[in-house]
């Protein structure tokens, strides 16, 4: 008898536990049923946004100006003093690095390329470049041509895409992206591509630039003029500047 009575006990105990483990299983279902009156959509794959899509990031790049010296000549014409005057100019406002000039060996204007480029040191460090931040190196080219020396400097630059890459149909097609009306692959990458070479500043793309302080003399005597009554506008001694008359040419 008292086997019979455990072995229904038991029976009793298994049947609780599973009555209980539906129960707890029926109430989740319940609370997972709720609030189902919102439409349950994916994440999408790529952002719908084209900036997200095709950002615009800062990276240093190389600004190189090659400058071709004939066989027989072994110095810089006037134009080209003029570049190299320009480039050493760029160099103080946007550079951030040293400038690397490289000479070519081996080709037919190696000897006059070496006698130049004394020339180009000497309008770098005329123009405010420190000797200590321009080296000389030399390149090697294999076919006898017309090698130019070129002389590098890394700058900021602003950079995006690249554009044109099309990873999927935009013609009808059974993706999710066709349904739901969104935005090809490529759309908008022209624009920031654009905005990134166009931009003077890339650094303006992060954060705004520090105001600058204010040209005191200028407002002083405004002030002044405003203080004594006077107009603060701008009177021009100019006599060819006419208040809005018809001019007589013609008549």
């Amino acid at each position: 008898m008292q086997h019979i009575r455990t072995k229904v006990a038991g029976r009793v105990t298994r049947a609780a536990r599973l009555l209980r483990a539906a129960l707890a299983l029926g109430g989740a279902a319940l609370v997972c049923g709720c609030n189902t009156d919102r439409p349950i959509t994916a994440a999408p794959d790529v952002p719908y946004d084209y900036r997200l899509r095709h950002p615009i990031s800062i990276t240093e790049k190389d600004h190189t100006l090659k400058v071709f010296i004939g066989v027989n000549r072994g110095s810089l014409n006037p134009e080209q003093r003029a570049e190299v005057l320009a480039f050493a100019q760029s160099w103080r406002e946007v550079a951030t690095g040293g400038v690397i000039i490289d000479v070519p060996v081996g080709t037919a204007n190696e000897q006059s390329s070496a006698a130049a480029m004394h020339e180009i040191q000497s309008i770098l460090a005329a123009t405010g470049v420190p000797p200590a931040s321009i080296a000389v190196r030399t390149y090697r080219v294999t076919l006898r041509t017309l090698a130019p020396v070129r002389i590098t400097y890394p700058h900021m630059a602003a950079q995006a895409g690249p554009c044109g890459l099309w990873p999927e149909d935009i013609g009808p097609s059974l993706t999710r992206d066709y349904f739901e009306n969104q935005p090809a692959w490529n759309y908008g990458c022209a624009t920031q591509r654009n905005l990134a070479a166009m931009v003077a500043n890339p650094a303006d793309l992060v954060q705004p630039r520090a105001e600058t302080p204010a040209y005191t003399m200028r407002r002083t005597t405004m002030m002044e003029h405003y203080r004594a009554g006077q107009s603060t506008g701008t009177i021009y001694q100019n006599s060819t500047i006419s208040s809005g008359r018809i001019s007589n040419i013609g008549q």
